[in-house]
């Protein structure tokens, strides 16, 4: 399995740091690492794109709820967000940098699925490559089939953020049997449930929780088969919070480098 390291906490800052300066207390070694990232087109920039180079996987969301900037929709809101525009942007970036993995607009709570598959159309259209679908449950279960059935990779979304309702996580183990069953690869948006991962065999998931200790103060270690979380001394504090954040991004590419093997 493919752990995704997502998020965009430091990851401008940590990143380089680790792969490019010359700060000599850093073991250069970690070099060899080629992390897997998932990166949001909507911040993109110069520097991220230098750092693509060290990446040994990369899958690209496209940004687009980042883009509409917290944009609130009910059934009389009028959309005003150019996605036209938007998804010209998104397949010119894929085509200039070659980018194999990216997901589609799963915009379908704002614009509705039949607008989403249009999207979905032009996009690849534009890239000349398949993108990666994203099912949400109100897409229903033929709709997931057809996914598995006509690409061959697949993302699960709506697993964080609410949109699944109390036990649904139980259903996890048919969409990965279905997509599989098919040729597909499954991808789990933001499943980062450690403990669950041996038991549900996506073929990647992501996860923004090697972020988490540079923001609430605790560093990240990997035992040997998963993360566990080493907190400050009652009544300290992390002094350095940018090298606990490049401690805990190193201690999450040992994890990915056991979960390509273990998990």
């Amino acid at each position: 399995m493919k752990i995704f390291l997502a998020g965009e906490n430091g990851k401008d800052k940590i990143i380089p740091f680790v792969h490019g300066n010359n700060d000599e207390s850093i073991d250069k070694s970690i070099k060899n690492y080629r992390p897997y990232i998932l990166d949001s087109f909507f911040y993109i920039n110069d520097t991220k794109k230098d750092l693509m180079k060290y990446y040994g996987d990369l899958l690209l969301d496209s940004g687009a709820f980042t883009f509409m900037g917290g944009f609130s929709y009910s059934k009389n809101d009028k959309i005003s967000v150019d996605f036209e525009e938007y998804i010209e942007k998104y397949a010119e970036f894929i085509v200039a940098n070659n980018i194999e993995k990216f997901f589609e607009l799963d915009v379908d709570s704002v614009v509705g699925y039949e607008k989403v598959k249009e999207y979905r159309k032009r996009l690849e259209a534009l890239t000349n490559r398949q993108c990666i679908p994203v099912w949400h449950s109100t897409r229903g279960k033929d709709e997931y089939i057809k996914h598995c059935e006509e690409y061959p990779y697949v993302a699960l979304g709506g697993i964080v953020g609410g949109e699944w309702k109390a036990g649904a996580e139980k259903y996890i183990p048919w969409f990965i049997r279905e997509a599989h069953k098919r040729g597909s690869k499954i991808h789990g948006l933001g499943f980062t449930k450690l403990e669950k991962l041996k038991q549900y065999h996506f073929d990647s998931v992501d996860s923004t929780a090697w972020t988490a200790g540079n923001r609430f103060g605790f560093y990240s270690f990997f035992n040997g088969e998963t993360i566990i979380k080493i907190e400050a001394p009652k009544g300290k504090r992390i002094k350095d919070s940018r090298r606990c954040g490049i401690n805990n991004y190193i201690e999450w590419l040992k994890f990915q480098q056991y979960a390509d093997v273990h998990l």
